[in-house]
């Protein structure tokens, strides 16, 4: 059940896809180059690989518990904790003026994914408290700041994303926890939040809530949401910990996976009213929410790369010590380790393909993002941004569901020991199917990227990626060498698809909504399946030029053959996709709701 970091493809993508050096030249960056990454990810690689990783089976076996109002963690997960926040890892992307080290976020995002491939329970936490720091930073006053930054940033606290209700699920306009407010300033928030990650544990010495609710008199519907932070235990002027507020943890979910994950109801305001600070201005509550959302979205995507890689590790392994059966092609007078046959290597090389394929889609979207965020050109800024933006529900949606298929895969490749707890192959699989659910399901990231994404603007930006897509292929056919012509072929072949459904769903989101929001997860997953193909493509290009420099050859062709791979059994899938949103997503609608 070892876990060892994929430093060496991490890097390769941070150099080559994500051109790291070019991000060290933003100001504020400079000392974020190369050489940075590497010491970073070495030092992330041995936390996890020897501190994170050793706790996963042992979180799925023993699970957090909850009994009058207290939460237990997994043994070990507290003194975890400890040193997570004592190694400056929570603090790795935040700004140094709270405590942090203020590193970009294409180095930070594979340290996301060590963490979650080490320990996916473990790493929710700090993944909450990400998107607490960034909703704070973006939109709290300077009072919130100086209260509450610094020790959320440092690790010593941790932070919650407190939005559903039990009648609201996804549907925030049904949002019904009040807040009243208070002389001095402060509000009284009453209500119930289920769902809550780390609502309550007993690894930091303080939680603190950022709460939805509604101000009496708001506007109906999602207009009238305010944003309150309501944390455990009140802070006093001075900084130490005051009393204990009316914020409790009344139960938490048994749970498919992730089971160390306390995932609990929080209820506000039984003995009184639960004190909470407004953050930013009342009724603007959702918008400053989806600071966090978004920073959440991207972050499950990358979990989905994260159990992938994990659940590769694993079969790869299993494949190499499990002996079974001649090989086909007689190579072998006797039993083989089950990797020699070819059934065995095609499940491998498809779990291989997809998770390097969305990691360097991801890797490649956080470098959008620090210059989105950091580079001094406005024009570049607001490119950048909209990559970005484009990028979010395929790095959330394509990469989870591209987990359970891999993890999957995982449970297959160890056949009926892959069926059995013990083995391990199993929790991958069914901690993997959250990912798909939470922060925003598989169709509500598909109708993001149909109407906020596309169809607003009439597809522009995603045409814009297509002619980016193209120039890669120019450069494949320029190469000339048989792996590049083949991936050229493919890849023009997709993205000649993935036009036609951008035309499909920016001319039809009115005149034929049904028709094309039943076609919005096969277009994500076309988008996905595009987009990580091409990087893909990119990185056979790089491959094959550091090849002939005579570098690393064996990493660099086992990059050319996965490439080759995805092209020809992943990419492959494109035109069908195409066919089934363009020609066929109407006959989702047709039947008849008494028929079901």
């Amino acid at each position: 059940m070892s876990y060892t970091a994929p430093v060496k493809d991490m890097l390769f993508g941070i150099e080559h896809l994500a051109n790291i050096e070019q991000i060290a030249q933003i100001p504020g960056f400079e000392d974020a180059g190369l050489d940075t990454a590497a010491a970073v990810l070495e030092e992330c690689a041995k936390f996890n690989e020897g501190v994170l990783a050793p706790l996963n089976f042992e979180g799925d076996k023993n699970p957090s518990s909850w009994k009058d109002g207290v939460v237990t963690t997994t043994p070990g997960f507290k003194d975890a904790f400890r040193q997570y926040g004592e190694g400056g890892w929570q603090g790795l992307q935040h700004p140094a003026d709270f405590g942090g080290q203020g590193l970009p976020k294409t180095i930070g995002a594979a340290c996301i994914e060590m963490t979650n491939s080490a320990n996916m329970s473990f790493a929710l936490c700090p993944l909450l408290t990400d998107g607490a720091i960034e909703a704070l930073l973006t939109a709290g006053s300077d009072e919130l700041k100086a209260t509450y930054l610094e020790k959320l940033v440092t690790g010593e606290w941790t932070g919650t994303m407190n939005l559903t209700e039990p009648q609201a699920g996804s549907d925030l306009a049904l949002v019904r926890t009040r807040a009243e407010p208070q002389p001095d300033g402060s509000y009284k928030v009453f209500g119930t939040k289920i769902f809550i990650t780390y609502g309550e544990h007993d690894m930091a010495a303080n939680i603190v809530h950022l709460v939805l609710a509604r101000v009496a008199g708001a506007p109906e519907g999602v207009k009238g949401i305010s944003l309150f932070v309501v944390p455990k235990f009140l802070v006093n002027k001075d900084g130490s910990l005051g009393a204990r507020n009316d914020a409790h943890c009344v139960s938490i979910e048994h749970k498919l996976g992730i089971k160390a994950s306390p995932t609990a109801v929080l209820q506000f305001g039984d003995h009184g009213g639960a004190v909470g600070y407004l953050v930013g201005e009342e009724n603007r509550g959702l918008e400053y929410m989806f600071i966090m959302m978004n920073a959440a979205r991207y972050a499950v995507g990358m979990q989905g790369i994260a159990i992938a890689e994990r659940a590769y590790q694993k079969a790869v392994q299993y494949a190499k010590d499990r002996v079974q059966s001649r090989p086909v092609d007689g190579s072998i007078a006797a039993s083989a380790p089950i990797i020699h046959h070819p059934d065995v290597k095609r499940m491998l090389m498809t779990m291989r393909a997809y998770t390097e394929g969305c990691r360097a889609m991801a890797t490649v979207a956080a470098a959008a993002f620090d210059a989105a965020h950091h580079h001094p050109d406005a024009d570049t800024r607001k490119q950048n941004q909209a990559f970005y933006e484009f990028m979010v529900p395929l790095v959330k949606g394509y990469s989870t569901e591209m987990s359970q298929e891999v993890t999957s895969l995982g449970v297959q490749v160890h056949g009926g020991m892959g069926f059995i707890e013990e083995t391990g192959a199993a929790q991958y699989y069914r901690d993997a199917k959250i990912l798909t659910i939470y922060e925003g399901t598989t169709a509500i990231q598909a109708n993001d990227l149909v109407g906020r994404k596309t169809a607003r603007d009439g597809g522009q930006v995603a045409k814009g990626i297509a002619a980016q897509i193209e120039k890669t292929e120019a450069d494949l056919l320029a190469s000339g060498t048989p792996a590049a012509l083949a991936v050229a072929k493919r890849l023009t072949a997709a993205r000649e698809a993935l036009l036609d459904v951008i035309d499909f769903v920016a001319g039809g989101t009115k005149a034929q909504p049904n028709a094309v929001f039943a076609g919005s997860v096969p277009y994500l997953m076309l988008a996905g399946n595009v987009v990580a193909g091409w990087q893909l493509a990119r990185s056979l290009l790089v491959a094959q030029d550091l090849l002939q420099k005579g570098q690393d050859q064996a990493f660099m062709r086992a990059k050319i053959t996965t490439a080759q791979f995805y092209a020809d059994h992943i990419l492959v899938k494109a035109p069908g996709l195409r066919d089934s949103i363009v020609d066929g997503a109407a006959s989702v609608t047709e039947l008849a709701l008494d028929a079901f």
